[in-house]
């Protein structure tokens, strides 16, 4: 008897306050979008960090007869045999070292042709202005500093370059972008659970004479504060469920089908419906707990039992 009590007050409530009742749920299911959203950019980013982050290579360049003549680091000639080989020695005796790829000048102009043939200086270019250069991947691209070191300033060598770098970029940028989704995602549960203190005010101050009535008959604080608490947590679940609903739809549509990025984005490896999946029940979880203790903590101050 008591719980079928408890489950009419909470239709009561939901639908005198139909209005507000509304509001908590969009407010709810924007905020808590915005929150899954977020989690899954942090996966993306991670997952793309430990996609390329395995691909990058660091490219030691080697100075060539065009660069002793225009560029200081080859102030004292082009690379000598003997120096390569000590290069490539040095490479092979370093733990961090995983393989080695050697490009030659006619390589470097063949691919340069490949990716760049349309541009006017590729006409103007020949192979023995290209240069010579080591391919190196790394065991840990973290450690892009150890070869760095060894061979930046080294007679034959003209600069030590690391793909890392660029990727860091991208990724500070993707990085950005999730905090700024973060911070609208704060301002949303700020204003979720304002709406909520706000209706369980205004659904305790309709229904004073029935409070005051049970207070009178003996009914526990608990007892009284239970239809408001659930009425809060049900309008959070459904806004929790709405929530969901979007992230499986923007996955859907975004990734597999409609945008399709997963086609026209082969370079990037995108998050799988497992990711989308596990971050489901967090968000129902936090659907319902945050606005019923919102609601607890608001009736204790303006619900006097």
């Amino acid at each position: 008897m008591r719980a079928q009590f408890v489950v009419s007050e909470i239709g009561v409530g939901l639908r005198r306050n139909l209005t507000m009742t509304f509001a908590v749920i969009v407010s709810v299911a924007l905020s808590l979008a915005l929150f899954g959203g977020s989690l899954l950019m942090s996966d993306q980013v991670n997952n793309m960090k430990g996609y390329w982050y395995d691909k990058v290579n660091v490219s030691v360049f080697l100075c060539n007869k065009s660069d002793a003549e225009s560029d200081p680091n080859c102030a004292k000639g082009a690379v000598t045999e003997d120096q390569k080989k000590q290069i490539m020695s040095d490479l092979d005796e370093m733990a961090v070292v995983e393989k080695v790829t050697y490009e030659s000048q006619d390589e470097a102009y063949k691919h340069y042709k490949e990716q760049f043939g349309d541009s006017p200086l590729a006409s103007s270019l020949t192979p023995d202005q290209m240069q010579e250069s080591y391919r190196i991947k790394l065991k840990d691209p973290e450690k892009y500093q150890v070869i760095a070191t060894a061979f930046d300033g080294r007679d034959g060598v003209q600069s030590v370059q690391d793909q890392k770098g660029i990727l860091d970029n991208l990724f500070g940028l993707l990085n950005g972008m999730n905090w700024a989704a973060r911070a609208v995602m704060a301002l949303m549960l700020v204003v979720a659970l304002m709406l909520i203190v706000n209706t369980v005010r205004v659904s305790a101050f309709s229904r004073r004479r029935e409070t005051g009535i049970m207070r009178l008959v003996g009914a526990s604080g608990f007892y009284i504060q239970a239809p408001f608490i659930m009425e809060a947590a049900v309008a959070g679940l459904i806004g929790g469920g709405v929530a969901c609903g979007f992230l499986v739809i923007a996955r859907y549509f975004i990734i597999d089908h409609g945008l399709a990025l997963s086609e026209k984005l082969n370079l990037v490896n995108f998050i799988g419906w497992d990711a989308v999946l596990t971050k489901l029940p967090l968000i129902l979880a936090t659907s319902l707990l945050m606005p019923a203790l919102a609601a607890f903590f608001a009736l204790r101050k303006y619900l006097k039992v």
